[in-house]
């Protein structure tokens, strides 16, 4: 420890030892700053919503505390995420989705369909993929439900 001491009495020393205790300041708050303030944060942050009074979809960065519903476009409380729909309606995938408003967020009972090509919309619900099949449309799902024939049985045990 002698050779710290007697290097940190001279004046270069003291200057060599404040310019390291800056440098490791400096490097610590770019750290901080990008794990706090990445894009990967901020594309999370923004979000397509969907006004509950309207329909109408709309982008909105939620903010560090704020709640659901988000200020919609129509000045009022009424911002609810949404979830797209990558569907058309003859059960093709397509590159523009839909933003789709869940009966959930609203309290509405019962399975949410897209009101562009008339599927089942579920939360987190997820880009098509090669080979996937269509979620099925509100006529599919009535059948499956109120059916009692193999076509339920298959549904049943293939989930």
């Amino acid at each position: 420890m002698t050779w710290l001491t007697s290097i940190l009495d001279r004046g270069t020393g003291k200057t060599v030892a404040i310019l390291l205790a800056l440098g490791a300041i400096g490097v610590a708050l770019y750290i901080v700053k990008n794990s706090l303030f990445s894009s990967v944060v901020a594309a999370e942050r923004e979000r397509v919503f969907v006004d509950s009074q309207t329909g109408k979809a709309f982008n909105h960065e939620l903010k560090l505390g704020e709640s659901i519903p988000v200020d919609a476009p129509s000045g009022q409380k009424t911002g609810y995420p949404a979830e797209l729909c990558y569907w058309t309606k003859d059960g093709q995938p397509k590159e523009e989705p839909t933003a789709v408003l869940l009966n959930s967020w609203i309290g509405k009972p019962g399975p949410t369909f897209c009101p562009d090509c008339g599927r089942m919309v579920v939360l987190h619900n997820p880009m098509p993929v090669p080979g996937m099949t269509p979620p099925p449309t509100q006529e599919e799902y009535q059948r499956r439900i109120m059916g009692t024939g193999p076509e339920l049985l298959h549904t049943v045990a293939s989930n």
